[in-house]
């Protein structure tokens, strides 16, 4: 039997839209401990002390070998190559024809003809349809993520991050660790091994991404877990992680720029009905019956200083024509607390609640996108509601036009899904209702902030 792809799958239910929207599947799962302490301290350790993350089971690798990957890859990510190569990483971006973003990873330049790309699978599937299509001289290999795998990982990923967390490494490697620059690679020493690296900074003070063969996973986080022990390091679970990403401002998923439009068509008939993107969630009050009005570009996502046109990709006309063009703008909502506590109130009446807001990440569809209204008219989208207890608030990531993307601009975002409810399994019985909002920076950390414009110079 021909397996079906996502195409019959879109054909069969008439709309993507639909599709997405009632699809059973629920927040993107990280299949580790939910909590190791209690989430409240382990958020707070990302800030003030410095916490161990497993990224070993979330993630999809993504490997290619061959001496056509630098080509392929050029030709597909809107990102310059110019200076990529071994021990090089960077935020990887690639988009539709129509200038639209498909998916978003960080690249790994493992050797100077082999890469991994990592994080969901979207943008990695994406490299792969070409890789086996297009005549590359390049071998693809897919490490699924845990949920997906059929047997063990290849690989183990941990991360080490906060204040106190280059002490911890040093300690670790038994002196200095020098050679290192922003988003570089290089290695340390760990329990007598020598493993890779990658240094970024999530918590506005720098850390290190350690990969290497599942095999040693439990000998190195031994070390780490004994070398932290003296500088308040604190093992984070599934409920921190879930919140990293916003107080460090990334939107962790934007929804794949590809159910519609004749030149995507080649690849949602290759993609399986069963996939990532065929069993993803949309979930949130934004609602339209075209999927278009849901794609997002490089800008709405903080991407514009990551496009470059000294190559051609894909998208780069559609790009180009639009670059001039107003773009929505990233930024931090702070949710008013009034609001919030009067949707916790609502589960104690005997009559209309409100959407649920789970503690601390409030994530009930794979994609959850919120209308941001402004005096009756929708500015922009909401993403991601987390609670911070660095804060001590309700955040959430925006993408606004830019006349109402000023600092202490006063918007709300309409929580909960209109009708009462879609046939999610997630989505209880509800009525929407206006949360008022207060815009502020993105990252929404000051030290982050600053932090980033450094490294990135």
């Amino acid at each position: 039997m021909t397996q079906q792809s996502l195409q019959d799958k879109i054909d069969t239910i008439g709309n993507p839209v639909d599709m997405l929207r009632n699809a059973p599947q629920g927040p993107y799962q990280f299949p580790i401990k939910s909590e190791f302490s209690n989430w409240r301290d382990e958020q707070e350790a990302w800030r003030k002390t410095a916490v161990l993350f497993d990224q070993s089971y979330h993630m999809t690798d993504h490997y290619f070998e061959g001496p056509d990957v630098k080509r392929m890859l050029s030709d597909l990510a809107i990102n310059s190559f110019k200076t990529f190569g071994r021990d090089k990483a960077k935020q990887f971006i690639v988009c539709n024809p129509d200038g639209y973003v498909i998916g978003d990873a960080i690249l790994f330049g493992l050797e100077e003809d082999k890469v991994s790309i990592v994080n969901r699978p979207v943008a990695g599937n994406w490299v792969q349809y070409h890789a086996e299509t297009q005549g590359y001289n390049v071998e693809g290999l897919k490490d699924e993520r845990a949920l997906d795998n059929t047997g063990a990982r290849k690989g183990y990923r941990l991360e080490v991050q906060g204040p106190n967390a280059w002490n911890i490494l040093e300690e670790i490697n038994g002196g200095p660790i020098t050679g290192f620059k922003f988003f570089g690679m290089g290695e340390i020493n760990i329990a007598g091994r020598k493993v890779r690296a990658l240094r970024h900074g999530m918590a506005g003070a720098a850390g290190l991404e350690l990969f290497g063969p599942y095999a040693e996973k439990a000998e190195i986080v031994a070390a780490i877990l004994e070398a932290g022990e003296n500088h308040g390091l604190l093992e984070a679970g599934a409920k921190t992680y879930s919140t990293v990403a916003h107080e460090s401002g990334w939107i962790p998923s934007p929804l794949a720029a590809i159910s519609s439009g004749d030149a995507m068509r080649a690849y949602r008939e290759w993609l399986p009905a069963d996939g990532f993107e065929g069993t993803s969630s949309l979930g949130g009050s934004m609602v339209s019956e075209t999927i278009d009005d849901y794609y997002l570009t490089p800008w709405d996502l903080g991407y514009g200083h990551i496009l470059k046109f000294d190559h051609d990709f894909v998208g780069r006309s559609a790009l180009e024509a639009m670059k001039d063009r107003p773009h929505r703008k990233k930024m931090t909502l702070v949710w008013e607390p009034e609001d919030v506590v009067r949707v916790f109130s609502s589960l104690f009446n005997d009559g209309d609640r409100y959407k649920f807001m789970d503690v601390p990440a409030s994530h009930y569809a794979t994609y959850p996108y919120d209308a941001v209204m402004k005096n009756g008219r929708q500015v922009g989208i909401s993403c991601y509601p987390i609670y911070t207890s660095n804060y001590r608030r309700w955040i959430s990531l925006c993408m606004i036009d830019e006349d109402v993307a000023n600092e202490g601009e006063d918007l709300t975002v309409l929580w909960g899904e209109p009708s009462g409810g879609s046939q999610k399994p997630a989505v209880e019985i509800h009525v929407q209702t206006e949360m008022r909002a207060t815009v502020t920076q993105c990252p929404i950390s000051d030290q982050a902030r600053e932090s980033y414009k450094q490294w990135a110079a």
